[in-house]
């Protein structure tokens, strides 16, 4: 984005950042650059977490209504939780889902997949508005089994490869039961506006 100017000058901008409630809590303005990386830097504080490891299981919420009200929504929790599990782990995203998927192009490119390393190739090739979601979800899958807990049915989870569960409960006991009692636990109860990050030594 930064490399427009070569073409298209810019010489002042005014951004804004934006609370959970779509509230205006900071304003920067200035040089194109340094303004945005003041703006970036002021968001990392409010929204990105430390972490001393990644966890064997992520239980994650994309933070209540309407974020949870279909899985297009809801995906942004499982794309913050992906860095907070490890390889093999597993991610418990509890979300709501009324409106099922939520938007026509993402449910297409689920309904035409193969698998999930089929929607990272075919974004690849033909990027798309809508189908990227779809892909997003399927690189987290690709790192992590994704459990989910919604009102969906659950063809329509398995159809985006996820395994539904009745309850969190239920969930969480299978993914002790295949990754052992003493597997370690991160709860992200604003997924879709965390960002954690491994603590380095």
């Amino acid at each position: 984005i930064e490399e427009v100017v070569n073409f298209l000058p810019v010489d002042f901008i005014l951004n804004v950042v934006l609370d959970e409630n779509k509230t205006i809590i900071k304003a920067v303005a200035g040089h194109h650059v340094l303004a945005h990386r003041e703006g970036c830097s002021f968001l990392d504080s409010l929204y990105k977490i430390k972490i001393p490891e990644r966890a064997d299981i992520v239980i994650t919420t994309p933070g209540g209504f309407p974020k949870d009200i279909n899985l297009y929504q809801a995906q942004k929790a499982l794309d913050n939780a992906k860095h907070a599990v490890r390889e093999g782990g597993i991610i418990i995203l509890l979300a709501s889902c009324t409106e099922g998927y939520g938007e026509t192009v993402f449910e297409r490119w689920i309904n035409n997949s193969t698998s999930p390393d089929d929607l990272v190739m075919k974004i690849r090739d033909n990027f798309e508005l809508g189908g990227h979601k779809a892909a997003a979800i399927a690189l987290v899958e690709k790192k992590a089994r994704v459990f989910i807990v919604s009102d969906m049915p659950h063809e329509m989870s398995k159809k985006l490869y996820m395994e539904p569960f009745n309850s969190m409960e239920e969930a969480l006991t299978t993914a002790f039961s295949q990754l052992g009692q003493d597997a370690r636990v991160l709860l992200m109860p604003h997924g879709g506006s965390t960002l954690p990050v491994v603590q380095s030594l």
